[in-house]
């Protein structure tokens, strides 16, 4: 009941102040497990890719600390986080990395959908920048579809730096789900999942018209 509350006052606000374009949504399927796959531009994006999907709850990883926040504002942001589908991470080193992907793959392997960044984090430049092979272990590992996600215009709704969201259009586009369940048993596993995530990022691209870095983003932590 409060995540279907506060999602829903959380999206009336979202298109009364944003009026955002919403395109491809039935490419999401109504059950099972699956990756929701994104370009990264703004903080706001873990907020809007699962308030752009109406038929079923997403989950994404946010930082801890809000969770962890003392005081009356932290109660109501951890309030909200979980409610929206968060789940806290602690993030700084490989093996928090490693925990992040085991949390997602349980999720998946219970048949929900959850959104990844192969990016790792945000673009500051407004690139797409290459794919770091977790999402493609995921799928391999989960045997979810992959719905690709194209944002565009996040990055004016809250800057990186700015600490709240201002109003500002933007647009989700799903692309067509990516079924990687079979054909990669010929390929050694590390040759597998960097072909399966450059695919993804191929259609993330096509959705979003970004130009591409041809490089990995080590501008520092997203989120």
């Amino acid at each position: 009941m409060l995540y279907g509350a506060m999602r829903q006052t959380a999206a009336m606000l979202a298109r009364t102040l944003c009026r955002p374009t919403i395109e491809g949504r039935e490419n999401v399927p109504a059950t099972g497990p699956v990756i929701l796959a994104g370009n990264h531009l703004s903080f706001v994006d873990s907020v809007v890719i699962p308030l752009s999907v109406t038929h079923r709850r997403v989950r994404f990883l946010a930082k801890s600390d809000y969770f962890e926040t003392p005081g009356v504002k932290g109660r109501l942001t951890k309030t909200m986080f979980g409610a929206l589908g968060a789940m806290p991470v602690r993030r700084g080193n490989a093996r928090d990395a490693l925990l992040s992907l085991e949390m997602m793959l349980d999720r998946l392997n219970d048949g929900e959908a959850c959104v990844v960044y192969p990016e790792g984090t945000r673009s500051r430049d407004g690139r797409l920048y290459r794919g770091r092979t977790g999402v493609a272990h995921l799928a391999l590992e989960s045997k979810a579809m992959v719905v690709p996600v194209g944002l565009s215009g996040t990055q004016e709704v809250q800057p990186i730096g700015a600490s709240m969201p201002r109003p500002r259009r933007f647009t989700v586009r799903f692309g067509d789900p990516l079924d990687f369940s079979t054909g990669f048993d010929h390929l050694a596993p590390g040759k597998a999942r960097r072909v399966i995530t450059d695919r993804i990022m191929d259609s993330i691209g096509d959705l979003t018209g970004q130009d591409r870095a041809g490089t990995y983003n080590d501008h520092g932590a997203g989120d």
